[in-house]
């Protein structure tokens, strides 16, 4: 078996086939822990919690696809709270850069409906919530400056 990259060993221990496979075919292909962290969440059900992915599964099992999907959002999400401002921010513009969409807009919308707190594992602590809250408003804040990105309370 290939073995699982040190940034995805987890405390927990879940099939490692299932989570060597899901790295390998998957989240491998995504650039970013941020892009990693959006892509593992939606494929949360927003009413049960359960994650489903239809084409890991059919390769893993439903509960393996689950356990494995839900171990990575988690190490995802633990290894974006352990990056310094500065690396957090290198990572979102790269993501941000990868989207085919106006930044100011982007950079508008999120400000304003804050879809980014729905990215957070459910298994996180208050703590890690507020942290990752957070860094991610700080960041926002800095990136509408850099961006010319209008603020209804400057307006005011």
């Amino acid at each position: 078996m290939e073995p699982v990259s040190s940034k995805w060993n987890g405390e927990k221990a879940f099939d490692r086939g299932a989570a060597s496979d899901l790295w390998r075919h998957t989240l491998s292909q995504i650039p970013t822990t941020f892009g990693r962290l959006v892509f593992l969440s939606t494929l949360r059900d927003p009413n049960t919690g359960v994650y489903a992915h239809y084409g890991f599964a059919q390769r893993v099992g439903d509960d393996a696809a689950d356990e494995a999907l839900q171990q990575s959002h988690w190490q995802c999400f633990s290894e974006w709270l352990a990056f310094s401002l500065e690396e957090q921010k290198a990572d979102l513009d790269l993501y941000l850069s990868g989207i085919d969409s106006d930044k100011r807009t982007i950079l508008e919308t999120w400000t304003r409906s804050k879809p980014y707190r729905n990215l957070i594992p459910a298994k996180a602590m208050e703590i890690e919530r507020r942290l990752y809250n957070s860094d991610l408003e700080t960041l926002l804040e800095l990136l509408t400056v850099v961006h010319g990105v209008s603020s209804r309370d400057r307006d005011a």
